[in-house]
């Protein structure tokens, strides 16, 4: 907010340079941020923290320099000298939880005219415009003590009533900005006898505005719920100085005294009279009180005070003790300090006048213990620093997605990634879903990063992702998810090698590292990927992943504008995967006797993966076969249609013996008639 010095000093007198109070101020919480002359006056810029709003005023900020300089702070002039009965006009509260306090004061035979100059300079200084006398003694009050105000034309207010209550189906308002507004169904507004008047605690409405033809006016001060008011400003994207107050919550109590100095300067800058306060005050809640204890203060600020210092330092910000003990004592905050809940909050301010500055700074003590390892936690580490050897980036993104993300890729409506959580209060709409994927997060980092001419983009996630299960709280997984592009380019040699496969080598390769023995890769189904160059990894007889190429119709919607990109996506559940790894590695010595190769090379029918079959010599009852990997794929001359040719390497060694040649025929002949036994193959000679 801008605090102009000038107007400071009407309420408190100081000695100190623009500099040493901007340092003052600051060191007390209110971080001055800008410096400037206006009309001769020294204007600060003072950030006020959100639970502080007893400091978006003049008065406010003097308050606190009145505590921290202990000395007197003087009150602005609000008695209202000429009161007489007032007219039949009543107040109605008909939602008392969103409005707790409502009071008004009529004035009539005013003149609506200029305002004086002093008055125009000083709202000026805080960057607001003079519209009339009226208006401007409500917006220099608003400055002046903290407390929005607003005022109507009596005339225009129908069967002399003011009621405060909920908008309900269907209701408009042309508000003072000349914007005719849908209203919320919870809305709060204040209405006259028939209509809306004004949003509550945002902005009045068109037709009751006071205007140069206005003689009486009706003035307000009142109490609003902050979360109503919040909601209403967001959801009319209508921000205004009264409800930044509001929002913040502001002071039920002092707003009599606001409405009553608004009164007193409407009268020294227009005339007219002024009439008795109606005033409902629908929910009284009693003060609070909050015990501090002298040790707990001297431990949390290492300081030696005793219980005389401290209850000088909390009344100095108007806090009452109302009980004293040698121990500890009991004090209530006043209605202006909301913030003030706890013990705690109480030191804080105990800590920030006696100055933060006199406390000594030691070194804590801590007593440090034996680190307890945790195998996951550093398992997870190992993983991405293995990705980050191969080139990878790291990516941090929100857990958020949106239903639109998922329609992207082509899921079906029985996919458990469409079984998300909506997020309660999203701050967008493209974040109001909890993720169950991390690939739409990790596809909008790569469009990012293309657009801005990235041509080599390697990154990858480590995070939740959470599935909706029909309880209380939804299923967490720990995903690991990556993305790779790399743009074709000249070079003095080729390369001809497919992306896809660089990047399911970065894959095996890890698994290789967690000593998880068997892996294999079986063709992929996911519906985003491409048929071909895909497929699903495996590990310990389940699945835990899948890579490949992004799908021609995803790559469509994504709207590139180049040929055939090789767009490389890869998801592993994280969780599962350190579940295989084992928990310690056991070391054999060198096998004694060497290991013997052969080829098989068996035909199949186009259904049969490399997978099954691979599966299926591992599973044939031999200690002599060490492993089993897949080499050559043919499909077309000499093989009939609907089939395919594929090609095996076997090792096999034995723990006893050099093998003999008649060990080895004897077994490769037996995996032979095990596989056209169990796939159906015949062997390709």
């Amino acid at each position: 907010m801008r605090l102009p010095l000038g107007w400071l000093k009407d309420f408190i007198h100081f000695t100190l340079s623009p500099d040493d109070l901007a340092g003052k101020l600051t060191m007390i919480g209110l971080e001055v941020e800008a410096k400037e002359l206006v009309e001769g006056d020294t204007v600060f810029e003072v950030n006020v923290t959100p639970n502080r709003p007893d400091c978006l005023s003049i008065f406010g900020i003097a308050r606190e320099l009145s505590a921290i300089l202990n000395i007197p702070l003087k009150l602005p002039e609000y008695m209202v000298k000429e009161e007489v009965v007032r007219p039949d006009f009543k107040i109605e509260i008909l939602d008392p939880d969103l409005c707790q306090r409502y009071a008004g004061r009529i004035i009539k035979n005013v003149k609506v005219g200029e305002s004086p100059d002093w008055l125009k300079r000083k709202i000026l200084q805080c960057g607001m415009r003079s519209v009339n006398n009226i208006v401007d003694v409500t917006n220099y009050v608003l400055i002046e003590l903290g407390h929005p105000l607003h005022a109507f034309d009596l005339k225009t207010l129908k069967g002399g009533t003011i009621k405060v209550g909920i908008a309900g189906k269907d209701n408009k308002i042309k508000t003072l900005d000349g914007i005719e507004r849908k209203l919320p169904d919870e809305a709060l507004l204040i209405w006259d006898a028939e209509d809306p008047i004004a949003v509550a605690g945002i902005m009045g409405g068109l037709d009751t505005e006071v205007s140069d033809s206005t003689k009486d006016i009706f003035l307000e001060s009142a109490f609003f719920n902050p979360a109503s008011i919040r909601k209403t400003s967001k959801t009319l994207g209508l921000k205004t100085e009264a409800s930044y107050r509001f929002e913040r919550e502001a002071d039920v109590e002092f707003l009599s005294t606001t409405l009553d100095r608004a009164a007193f300067l409407i009268h020294q800058a227009a005339g007219g009279k002024v009439y008795k306060k109606i005033d409902v005050y629908s929910k009284k809640h009693p003060p609070r009180s909050i015990i501090v204890k002298i040790d707990k203060v001297n431990k949390i600020l290492g300081t030696k005070l005793n219980i005389e210092d401290m209850i000088s330092i909390v009344k100095r910000l108007n806090i009452e003790v109302v009980n004293k003990t040698k121990e500890s004592f009991s004090i209530t905050p006043p209605s202006f300090r909301l913030d003030i809940k706890r013990d705690i909050d109480v030191i804080e301010e105990i800590a920030r006048l006696y100055g933060y500055h006199k406390i000594k700074t030691t070194i804590p003590r801590a007593v440090i213990s034996a680190g307890v390892s945790d195998r996951r936690h550093d398992v997870l580490l190992a993983i991405q620093d293995v990705i980050r050897k191969d080139g990878f980036n790291e990516a941090v993104n929100f857990s958020f997605m949106n239903e639109a993300e998922l329609d992207k890729l082509e899921l079906p409506e029985n996919d458990r990634r469409r079984k998300s959580l909506p997020v309660k209060n999203p701050l967008r709409k493209e974040e109001s879903l909890l993720r169950t994927t991390l690939i739409p997060s990790l596809i909008n980092n790569f469009m990012y990063n293309f657009a801005r001419g990235v041509k080599d983009i390697r990154l990858f996630e480590t995070a939740k992702v959470f599935e909706n299960i029909e309880r209380p709280l939804p299923l967490e997984i720990s995903s690991l998810a990556g993305i790779y592009y790399r743009e074709k380019s000249h070079s003095l040699w080729k390369d001809e090698s497919h992306s896809f496969y660089s990047v399911k080598g970065m894959l095996e390769s890890l698994i290789d590292f967690l000593h998880i023995k068997v892996r294999t890769f079986s063709k992929s189904r996911e519906p985003f990927l491409h048929p071909g160059q895909s497929c699903d990894i495996n590990a310990g007889g389940t699945k835990v992943g899948f890579v490949g190429s992004l799908s021609p119709v995803v790559v469509d919607k994504l709207d590139l504008k180049i040929t055939k990109p090789e767009i490389i996506i890869f998801e592993i559940d994280v969780d599962r995967l350190i579940s295989l790894a084992p928990q310690s590695i056991k070391y054999s010595s060198i096998p004694k006797f060497p290991y013997v190769e052969r080829d098989l090379a068996i035909v199949v029918d186009d259904e049969v993966s490399s997978f099954d079959i691979e599966k299926l010599i591992r599973a044939y009852p031999s200690e002599l076969i060490e492993d089993v990997s897949v080499f050559d794929l043919y499909k077309g001359k000499n093989i009939p249609d609907g089939k395919k040719s594929m090609a095996f390497t076997i090792r096999l060694r034995s723990k006893n013996k050099t093998l003999a040649e008649t060990d080895i025929e004897e077994l490769h002949k037996g995996i032979i008639s095990y596989l056209k036994t169990e796939a159906g193959g015949e062997v390709r000679v």
